[in-house]
């Protein structure tokens, strides 16, 4: 049996930034330190989500869920939550909408007459191997229909919940194709533990990386995303155990802060690291035009100005010298 073990050092901040889309808002109690986990079913009837973004490298994708209790400060998927009347900080953490009909769902899409076995991405905005998948097992009946219907699959995730599933994915690798991406955008656990509050920690990831590459599955490492004034620093340690780990390639994404994602953000990290978040933020402006986010395609995923020019530079000239491919 697969055990997920998770514990915090610090407190996160509970609250949700006004929902403009609902008519209603929910104040969590001042001085609270954690909320109950509420669970939402979802019988949707369709699970393939086509993205259009020139920005995105595939175009399908599946979510078992919505929202994610990894509660990671920087999620850009938190304003969707927004269109469920739910906020996108605390209740994005704690308030998980659960599909219980995807693995039915995926076989009805995959099985169509007009499916062309493009590669399935999970996920899009969760982390699909979150710890409510180790008992709805949503994520795995999914890959499970993938393997019977040979359909490539791409995996992000920073969950150790995945190497649960090495099985299909050898399976998917043998009869179609199948590649796991681990998302390490820190590499000091304090850091990271800070700003991903229910997350493994970059050392147990790296684990993750060398259990896939060891199994014969096409492992990568994300450092994504980059926080500038703080995660950069770190590239060239998580790149060089991505390449001890086994990966054989890897990316990176310049932090986004879209919408309500800059509150949520800022107010964690300025409740974890109080000394250092104006520099923070000042680096962020710096990579953004001034601004905390840019929306505009091409720029988002990489910002623009010397900062965010010599980021890049730092990871692509690391990753040619480690000998990995670069997938940005």
């Amino acid at each position: 049996m697969f055990r997920y073990k998770l514990s915090v050092m610090r407190p996160v901040p509970i609250s949700n930034p006004p929902n403009p889309w609902s008519s209603t808002f929910v104040e969590y109690f001042e001085g609270a330190l954690e909320t109950k986990l509420d669970v939402y079913e979802d019988r949707t009837k369709t699970i393939l989500s086509k993205n259009d973004s020139p920005d995105v490298g595939f175009t399908y994708s599946v979510n078992p869920y919505r929202g994610c209790f990894h509660a990671c400060a920087y999620c850009y998927a938190r304003p969707g939550h927004e269109y469920l009347s739910f906020g996108a900080g605390t209740d994005f953490d704690r308030k998980i909408v659960v599909k219980v009909n995807a693995p039915a769902l995926l076989r009805q899409a995959l099985r169509k007459k007009n499916w062309q076995h493009e590669i399935v991405v999970f996920s899009g905005v969760t982390d699909c191997f979150q710890p409510l998948e180790a008992s709805y097992r949503l994520t795995r009946g999914c890959l499970e229909v993938c393997a019977e219907e040979k359909n490539p699959v791409g995996i992000i995730t920073k969950a150790p919940l995945v190497e649960r599933d090495i099985d299909v994915l050898q399976e998917i690798a043998r009869v179609a194709s199948a590649h796991v991406t681990v998302s390490v955008p820190l590499w000091d656990p304090e850091r990271a533990r800070a700003v991903e509050p229910y997350v493994a920690t970059p050392q147990r990831r790296m684990r993750i990386v060398r259990a896939m590459a060891d199994a014969g599955i096409s492992v990568s490492v994300n450092v994504a995303p980059i926080i500038p004034g703080l995660g950069d620093e770190e590239i060239p340690k998580i790149l060089t155990a991505a390449r001890d780990a086994g990966a054989t390639g890897a990316g990176y994404v310049l932090l986004r802060l879209p919408g309500p994602v800059a509150q949520v953000f800022e107010e964690r990290m300025r409740a974890a690291m109080p000394l250092r978040v104006d520099r923070i933020m000042h680096r962020i402006r710096e990579t953004r035009g001034g601004q905390v986010y840019d929306s505009r395609f091409g720029v988002r995923g990489r910002g623009e100005g010397e900062y965010a020019a010599t980021i890049r530079s730092l990871f692509l000239a690391t990753a040619y010298r480690l000998g990995l491919r670069v997938g940005c």
